[in-house]
């Protein structure tokens, strides 16, 4: 194994992980209100999943930050602390000049590793974030962010949830409509989180590739965060890119049974069960664990899923999201951002040719952004924004003004 990952190690230094999901920024918000005087990311950081250190030790090129706000916030608030995340993301940037740049384009992400930086990109994690508005989906794009996650946990107004009860099956017109400003600005649209039904409707709208930021494969583990495999057939038409989480309960099984039955546990003890991560929840979920263990799972269980989307959708329409301090644990051997090459070493040895490898970590990742980038170009030339208004498509309340 230690030549394998040495193998692993320098396929990553010429095509380094771009990684699709990464909730630091959420992190530092609720530890420290982003303060890195308190919280120095250029030193070692063992109680998170993330630092400057273990970035570099696991060959991370360029890192997609979540700029992730809880769907429980709507209007305003949402849109407030959205932008207090991307603030956090440019300061961090500034605060470590030497390590992080603010990327925007492909070709930027190219220079900015070339030049020995980790290229820092901007997402926002559910479409609560853009509160109904085309003109702040425009306001985000133009503040670096470089994918939307249409929705959370929750639907939006505009789009069914993979884990709400259907309300607009899949997309309203106005959702529709989100999608077309999204190929317009050049922002990637994410289909995680998202229903099967809205994962379609997107697909049919879109003229740009779409991606799964962090999201496995349904036909492996049946729980409704996954892509099913009739999308992965889709998604290998429309050019995008799944990019496998590593998140316990999205891989494995046993995990998922634990993880509900964790949440049953919780909502029995009077805690919110959405929130199994929040101070409340810590005293009766570590009593339940004591009688109950985590399953373990291992980097085999996580490479499964990657190869199941290279079978169904092909090795062009896979990449690589872990969801780093974005849930409690990860899988044995991927505990933190340092251990990409243990999955790529895990590949290898299942016998994935180092070309296969590239696009999985690097390729194929660029390519969506960059073919997103030419669409938006033509997209423009041809048209100007749209001035859509929700509840004129789609006939809701009109809000107070």
């Amino acid at each position: 194994m230690r030549e394998l990952i040495d193998r692993a190690r320098a396929l990553l230094a010429a095509h380094p992980v771009i990684d699709g999901h990464n909730d630091l920024a959420w992190e530092l918000r609720k530890r420290v209100h982003y303060d890195f005087d308190r919280l120095d990311i250029a030193r070692p950081q063992p109680s998170l999943h993330t630092d400057i250190p273990r970035l570099r030790a696991g060959g991370v090129g360029a890192q997609f930050w979540s700029v992730y706000v809880p769907s429980k916030l709507a209007g305003d608030q949402a849109v407030r602390a959205t932008l207090e995340q991307i603030d956090a993301v440019h300061t961090m940037v500034r605060r470590y000049p030497d390590t992080f740049v603010l990327a925007t384009t492909a070709d930027e992400v190219e220079r900015a590793v070339s030049g020995g930086w980790i290229a820092s990109l901007l997402g926002a994690e559910g479409g609560h974030s853009i509160d109904c508005s085309l003109g702040v989906l425009r306001t985000l794009q133009a503040l670096g962010v470089r994918y939307l996650t249409l929705t959370h946990n929750d639907n939006v107004p505009w789009a069914d949830s993979a884990t709400d009860r259907p309300r607009v099956g899949g997309l309203s017109r106005f959702g529709e409509d989100v999608v077309r400003e999204m190929n317009y600005v050049g922002m990637l649209v994410d289909l995680s989180h998202v229903a099967p039904t809205t994962m379609q409707a997107a697909l049919r709208v879109t003229a740009s590739p779409v991606i799964f930021s962090h999201s496995s494969a349904r036909a492996l583990c049946d729980v409704p965060r996954n892509v099913p495999d009739e999308v992965l057939v889709a998604l290998a038409r429309n050019g995008g890119v799944c990019m496998v989480t590593f998140v316990p309960p999205f891989i494995s099984p046993r995990s998922a049974a634990w993880s509900a039955e964790a949440k049953q546990h919780l909502a029995d003890a009077g805690v919110d069960p959405d929130d199994p991560d929040g101070p409340a929840a810590a005293a009766p979920l570590a009593a339940w664990e004591r009688d109950h263990p985590r399953p373990r799972v291992t980097v085999a269980e996580v490479a499964d899923h990657v190869e199941h989307v290279r079978e169904v959708a092909g090795v062009d329409h896979v990449g690589l999201g872990g969801d780093y301090d974005g849930v409690a644990s990860q899988p044995e051997g991927l505990e933190d951002v340092a251990c990409y090459p243990r999955l790529l070493a895990e590949l290898l040895d299942r016998h994935w040719s180092d070309g296969d490898l590239a696009k999985l970590t690097w390729v194929n990742p660029l390519r969506v952004l960059r073919d997103a980038e030419a669409v938006a170009r033509q997209l423009q030339a041809s048209r100007g924004p749209l001035l859509s208004i929700v509840h004129e498509l789609d006939g809701l309340e009109e809000p107070n003004p």
